[in-house]
């Protein structure tokens, strides 16, 4: 096996997830005293030894390196000893294909030892596995359990999810006001598809008052993250004037953003609104188009 690359930036962060208590605390010691490369020794000897925090740790080394067939190899020791992350993480690898075949039952079955055992990440895939029938049979209700134990964690992605699944009445009671509930509990978080679903929500008043305004927020910050759907929707908003003054340079800016993202709806806006608009004016919304990219669209 080749020896790892020892990287600062990858060492500390990876130590986050190695628990206190682990036998690698030598390794611990030497990362917090700067010594990196002691530390990636002392890890590895931990985990040579059987220390399951430090084959987890060991395995996420070489996943950060790309090298993922080592990396199957710790997290498989790890998983074998019960560790909840190495379970996560090799359930993962089979999910994605990566180091190991492509394989959804066996990803299907690392995350439920993951998930049994509380660890947020399983139970969210896991409840996404049986939303979309991948390696079990296709289970709303199944997905809905598992996506809101996640959510008991605060999971911003089953937050969002599970709104998902009551907005559209999925393993649930359709309930707009409990969908509206969930995408906000996501967006406060900063998750960008709860805030585009909540603008959403508000922009059909689904549950609540319809509001243009807070409709136009909520797109604005899923805009602001990449959203293309979000920056669709701000296009509309502008060339209709809801929510906020009637403005064609903005509506065809956004529209420009978003198709430069792969927005089909954003190409017809733009079809749509240039008749309307004349030659300095499309120059304008360009400009302001290719700022807003460079400035990852913040502050449009």
């Amino acid at each position: 096996m080749k020896s790892l690359l020892v990287t600062p930036l990858v060492i500390l962060t990876l130590l986050a997830s190695v628990h206190a208590d682990a036998d690698a605390g030598k390794g611990i010691a030497a990362a917090k005293a700067g010594d990196y490369t002691t530390a990636a020794r002392e890890f590895l000897k931990a985990a040579e030894q059987g220390d399951a925090e430090a084959q987890l740790f060991i395995g996420n080394m070489f996943k950060e390196q790309k090298r993922d067939e080592e990396a199957v190899i710790f997290y498989r020791l790890a998983a074998e000893q019960g560790n909840a992350g190495a379970q996560f993480n090799l359930g993962l690898m089979y999910d994605k294909g990566k180091g190991v075949p492509q394989d959804d039952k066996e990803a299907v079955m690392f995350y439920r030892l993951a998930a049994e055992q509380g660890n947020a990440d399983a139970q969210y895939n896991l409840g996404n596995m049986y939303l979309n029938g991948r390696g079990v049979l296709q289970d709303d209700k199944e997905a809905v359990k598992w996506l809101r134990l996640a959510t008991e964690q605060d999971y911003a992605d089953a937050q969002s999810n599970l709104g998902f699944m009551y907005q559209h009445g999925r393993g649930v009671l359709q309930d707009n006001k409990e969908a509206m509930k969930w995408y906000r509990l996501a967006a406060e978080q900063g998750h960008a598809g709860g805030q585009y679903n909540l603008g959403v929500i508000y922009a059909k008043g689904q549950g609540v008052l319809q509001d243009n305004k807070e409709a136009l927020r909520w797109y604005r910050l899923a805009a602001e993250q990449g959203r293309t759907e979000a920056q669709n929707n701000l296009g509309v908003m502008y060339a209709n004037g809801r929510g906020v003054l009637r403005d064609f340079v903005y509506a065809y800016m956004w529209w420009n953003v978003s198709a430069s993202g792969g927005n089909e709806a954003a190409t017809v806006g733009i079809d749509s609104i240039t008749k309307l608009m004349t030659p300095t004016q499309i120059a304008e919304a360009q400009k302001l188009a290719r700022e807003c990219v460079a400035k990852e669209y913040k502050g449009c």
